[in-house]
């Protein structure tokens, strides 16, 4: 009988959640390089993640009173997968033109310029928000 080498293409997720607060924005960023800290793509995550969580908290029943988010990181093969799950809302989130005065609405654009591919899934119950990351090469086996 021999032992299986654990594959590159083995997959990990991580989940967690979070209270809806602006505070907990930052909380998600350190979940996220917890455990891609040892990789290049760890800041850009961290961003992206920022960016759907803050949009989740701004934009979603996540952001009110006893409302949540989730994150959610699945790692392995050649993409990393990102999610952030909001507590869902009168709308979907959707990229648009802020102006140049503007502090907000840049959000999408850059989680866009960023990943290989996002979208978004779900209704006004609840909506997962997900980008697709290309790995630098094959993750580490944890």
């Amino acid at each position: 009988m021999t032992t299986a080498s654990k594959s590159h293409k083995e997959i990990h997720r991580w989940c967690r959640n979070f209270p809806g607060t602006r505070s907990q924005v930052r909380e998600a960023r350190r979940f996220v390089t917890s455990y891609l800290a040892d990789r290049p793509e760890a800041d850009t995550a961290a961003l992206i993640v920022s960016e759907l969580a803050t949009n989740a908290i701004r934009h979603s029943r996540s952001g009110q009173v006893g409302g949540n988010f989730g994150v959610t990181i699945h790692a392995g093969g050649e993409l990393l997968i990102l999610a952030v799950l909001d507590d869902g809302g009168p709308t979907g989130p959707h990229i648009r033109q802020a102006a140049e005065h503007e502090q907000t609405g840049r959000g999408l654009h850059l989680v866009e310029e960023l990943t290989t591919r996002w979208g978004v899934y779900g209704d006004e119950y609840g909506r997962t928000v997900w980008a697709l990351l290309a790995f630098a090469s094959a993750p580490p086996v944890r």
